[in-house]
């Protein structure tokens, strides 16, 4: 606590209550990061004035230390403006209204260069995130936010300069003259009896929330808290939550997930998207080929269990109509979603960022035309539509869409299926040529959502295994290279060499450099969950137990030397990233619970079962 002015200097935690230390998270940033000098200055401590209205008096209680915070020359007997208790399991601040001494705000700054805090909660009309709330600490551990008294108590959440974020906790006033906030250390995490206390599982249980990331400013889950919202991305969010523990009594991470999908079925454009306004919007003339199956599957985990059927009837028009735009990309009629923008010829992509995005989220490969993992997603997602209907008595539309998936499935292992190699390429283009550069996301999301029938599966798993080796890739703690071969020129749709496009026609020299072949936890899960479900436990251990590893030491997020972000690297470490911390590397979590169940976590008849319990505050 700082000794003269309410605040805190200084904030650590460790969620499983085994002591692991990181560096200081609160920030110091320049007052006029958040736009407001007063109220960003008042966790600073040479903060001029503020330091010198506050006298401090220390008391110990039990586990820890009472400092109470008294505006200076304020009349004796004056109860403290705010007073600040830490007992080793959390923190509790109360703020106490006066009329000799009327308290103000507090507001609690993380600096997100060391750690990526995000505010999970639910947002009111005027934008502020309601309790019970939890803010999350990537790599560490979860404070859950309650109130005992207060119950419409609100925290203003805000990001200033994208490397900080505020929580202010509101003060007491005349009407609520007392107002006191619990802090409590915890840890939310599915409970998985088949890991036990293998410590080796711990970075899985303080980084499960990871993904979660809350744009305040948007008001909707993005790729983190200062950063774009994608919806080709919400998918992985809703998996996760829909085996997350409850986060507060009253607030679920399906809760959150539901808000975000509120505002995407109401119009809100993301990236992906036409006229999203993000800084490449411009470039997708329509949605990406994995934008409306990513949606239609979120819109499903969120609609799973009868108490949601109300939010689903409410929504079930939204939802049709993205599955309706999806089929209607079907051009040539032969099963496959195809997306027009591009055509995924070699040749076809223009110098220097390219004019027109590709068709997924690889949105720097030349992806086009019919997109092998699009098309996986839009087979999961027609069973997941189908369910929706079928569950609101439309029959007729549970059998379309039954029966488009089955026609995607039996289109799609022939369309996508290289003799050559022995695997699943990425994409066919307009102009009939398969492009194949032993992408492991790709084949791993086939095998795991049962377009490929188990013996060819078995084959093709060999397949990668060995060429894995033969390439000789080892980093497994930096996760997976999406690609084990460098793209050709002809196919990088991104022709600039910062972001995998070299100036060799084999590009060589653009290789390992972010999408083309660098090292990420970004879709790992597809191999590994394909690895599980054909009983390859111990060669999936062999690259998920380091990949645990590096979660551990926060490997994934974060700057190097050289000024780029961990997020991507070239095979011998070198940071050749991007965000800074990108939360489509934590999808790779849902492994360990792949692992546990023996993998299938994803079934054409029922929805994904969700999680139960949550590990113990320390």
């Amino acid at each position: 606590m700082s000794p003269n002015h309410p605040g805190l200097e200084a904030l650590d935690l460790d969620g499983l209550g085994l002591g692991k230390r990181g560096p200081n998270v609160i920030g110091k940033p320049d007052p006029a990061a958040f736009g407001d000098p007063a109220a960003g200055s008042r966790n600073m401590p040479d903060a001029g004035n503020l330091l010198d209205n506050f006298t401090t008096s220390a008391t110990p209680i039990s586990g820890g230390v009472s400092v109470a915070y008294h505006h200076r020359g304020e009349p004796a007997g004056t109860p403290p403006s705010w007073t600040i208790e830490s007992d080793g399991r959390g923190l509790r601040l109360i703020s106490q209204w006066s009329a000799a001494s009327a308290p103000e705000p507090l507001p609690l700054i993380i600096d997100a260069r060391i750690c990526h805090a995000s505010l999970l909660g639910l947002f009111n009309a005027d934008g502020r995130i309601a309790l019970p709330a939890v803010l999350h600490f990537p790599g560490r551990g979860s404070l859950r936010i309650t109130t005992p008294a207060a119950k419409d108590a609100t925290l203003e959440y805000l990001t200033g300069s994208k490397n900080f974020i505020r929580i202010t906790f509101p003060s007491a006033t005349q009407a609520t003259p007392r107002i006191a906030f619990d802090l409590t250390v915890t840890a939310i995490h599915p409970e998985l009896p088949e890991i036990g206390a293998d410590r080796r599982f711990d970075a899985f249980r303080r980084n499960w929330l990871n993904i979660l990331q809350l744009n305040p400013e948007l008001r909707v889950l993005a790729n983190n808290v200062a950063s774009t919202p994608c919806g080709l991305c919400y998918y992985k969010y809703a998996d996760i939550a829909t085996h997350t523990p409850p986060l507060a009594d009253g607030l679920t991470a399906l809760d959150l997930m539901r808000q975000t999908m509120d505002a995407m079925l109401a119009g809100k454009k993301t990236y992906g998207m036409p006229g999203s306004g993000s800084e490449s919007g411009s470039a997708y003339p329509v949605e990406s080929a994995d934008t409306f199956p990513s949606l239609v599957i979120a819109a499903g985990i969120c609609a799973a269990g009868d108490t949601n059927a109300a939010w689903l009837r409410a929504h079930y028009a939204g939802i049709k109509a993205w599955a309706e735009r999806m089929l209607a990309t079907d051009i040539n009629g032969n099963g496959l979603i195809e997306y027009s923008p591009a055509t995924g010829n070699s040749g076809s992509w223009n110098e220097g960022e390219p004019k027109v995005r590709p068709s997924n989220w690889w949105d720097a490969i030349g992806f086009g035309h019919e997109d092998a993992y699009a098309n996986a997603l839009a087979y999961r997602a027609l069973h997941s539509m189908a369910r929706m209907a079928a569950s609101l008595d439309d029959n007729a539309g549970a059998a379309r869409y039954r029966a488009a998936a089955d026609k995607l499935k039996a289109a799609y292992f022939p369309a996508f299926y290289n003799p050559d190699t022995g695997i699943l390429g990425g994409w066919r283009s307009a102009d009939g040529q398969l492009h194949d550069y032993w992408f492991l996301f790709v084949n791993g999301i086939a095998i795991d959502y049962g377009l490929v029938a188990p013996e060819r599966a078995a084959a093709i798993a060999d397949r990668l295994l060995n060429k894995i080796k033969e390439v000789g890739y080892t980093r497994f703690d930096m996760g997976l290279p999406g690609n084990l071969v460098s793209i050709a020129r002809k196919d990088y749709a991104h022709k600039v060499r910062r972001w995998g496009g070299g100036r060799r026609e084999d590009n060589a020299d653009g290789f390992q450099i972010y999408e083309n072949g660098g090292a990420t936890a970004c879709f790992a899960y597809f191999t590994l969950a394909a690895l599980y479900d054909l009983g390859r436990r111990e060669a999936a251990d062999q690259i998920l137990l380091p990949m645990l590893g590096g979660f551990d030491q926060c490997g994934f997020e974060g700057q190097g030397a050289n000024g780029m972000t961990n997020d991507w690297r070239k095979w011998d470490g070198t940071p050749m990233g991007y965000e800074g911390f990108l939360v489509d590397n934590y999808y790779a979590l849902l492994a360990v619970v792949a692992r546990a169940r023996g993998g299938h976590l994803f079934s054409e008849k029922e929805p994904p079962a969700a999680g139960a319990g949550t590990h113990p505050a320390p």
